[in-house]
């Protein structure tokens, strides 16, 4: 029997779920927050929604999704295009191959396999645009910027969770 419209629908909802969560929170990482003295900072959200559900969940976060995320990603940031690819592209593989220890771990664990990913996503980014831009390029709004997707990353995990669940069926 043919599946019907709405459930067509509904699968493809499941299946774009992660991708179009990482999606929404890549736009939203676009909006700068002004805070005082730090001039304009934004989060990493691309890379939260990458590790997250490449850990949780990578067979809905394959590499072509990631590719296309780290596209947008160059068009909207200030990075020379092929930056976001690369480490996008870098923190998911990195994920994916420390998957078995992440999995099933206490959230502090999760988290600090946040951390790491996520330093060496910012070392990675701005060592690739100090080599693109010839120069010495301050990396102190970037360390803010990284401590405050620290900060974040908890809450991302519940609301992605939360979204997880709702797609899985449970409550």
């Amino acid at each position: 029997m043919k599946p019907g419209f709405w459930q067509r629908l509904d699968l493809w909802a499941r299946r774009l779920g992660p991708f179009l969560s990482a999606l929404l929170l890549l736009l939203l990482g676009t909006i700068p927050l002004r805070l005082p003295y730090l001039g304009s900072i934004t989060p990493d959200f691309a890379i939260m929604a990458v590790f997250f559900w490449a850990v949780h969940r990578p067979g809905s976060m394959p590499a072509p999704a990631v590719f296309l995320l780290g596209v947008i990603s160059d068009v909207l940031g200030g990075t020379p295009f092929g930056v976001g690819v690369l480490v996008l592209l870098a923190a998911y593989w990195v994920t994916r191959s420390q998957r078995r220890l992440l999995i099933g771990q206490p959230f502090l664990v999760v988290w600090w396999g946040f951390m790491m990913v996520s330093a060496g996503a910012l070392i990675l980014t701005w060592l690739v645009v100090c080599l693109l831009a010839v120069q010495f390029v301050n990396p102190t709004p970037a360390l803010f910027a990284y401590f405050l997707g620290l900060a974040l990353y908890p809450i991302v995990t519940q609301l992605f969770t939360g979204a997880q669940r709702l797609v899985d069926g449970r409550t």
